[in-house]
């Protein structure tokens, strides 16, 4: 059996992060009540929202194995009706499959080939920037751990300039240079995370 080499600084601290990130999601997940409930990502509800961030983790092990995405679409399921539970089944698949990557490797995905290291980063990112939407949309706490909303702005900051014109993020909402670190990561997503006025 070959031994394993050793991680290096980085590489662990991003897989920290990875399983911080669905820890937060997971907990927003428990307070779902109402599944057809609106979310801050406005074409989705939160039977969308989640199912999206499933599928991101069906993906995970496949493209970590050397597929292509083509190759990884042919072999996933479709998501099953209880949504707690295939958030389990395929969070601890990806985060296994995390754990047994070469940070080094190299990940095809659909725009572009990357490390490991990197496609980690940016799925720690969206599970994060999701894990608030579905706080929002459920009313649980909105307050995300500071170590992760530190690393994913070390992920979208530098990506200021990019991020509206990928499609992928509304408009950066206005907000002061010295709020919070929380709210200025989630305007640079085009999320209003200031507190919902009272009714």
């Amino acid at each position: 059996m070959t031994a394993r080499t050793p991680l290096d600084t980085e590489t662990a601290q991003w897989l920290r992060l990875q399983r911080r990130a669905h820890h937060e999601f997971g907990s927003r997940l428990a307070a779902v009540e109402d599944w057809d409930g609106p979310t801050p990502d406005t074409e989705w509800r939160v039977r969308e929202l989640v199912q999206h961030v499933i599928e991101e983790q069906q993906w995970v092990p496949w493209l970590l194995s050397g597929l292509s995405t083509r190759q990884a679409k042919s072999r996933l399921r479709a998501i099953e009706a209880d949504l707690r539970h295939e958030w389990h089944r395929y969070s601890l698949a990806a985060t296994t499959a995390w754990q047994d990557a070469a940070p080094d490797s190299e990940v095809n995905l659909a725009s572009d080939t990357v490390t490991v290291v990197e496609y980690l980063k940016e799925q720690v990112a969206d599970v994060t920037i999701h894990s608030w939407d579905l706080a929002r949309a459920v009313g649980a706490p909105e307050t995300l751990d500071d170590d992760l909303v530190a690393a994913v702005w070390t992920v979208f900051e530098p990506q200021r300039d990019a991020l509206e014109l990928s499609g992928l993020f509304a408009s950066p909402v206005p907000v002061p240079a010295d709020a919070p670190l929380q709210l200025r990561l989630l305007a640079l997503t085009g999320r209003d995370a200031r507190p919902a006025p009272a009714p």
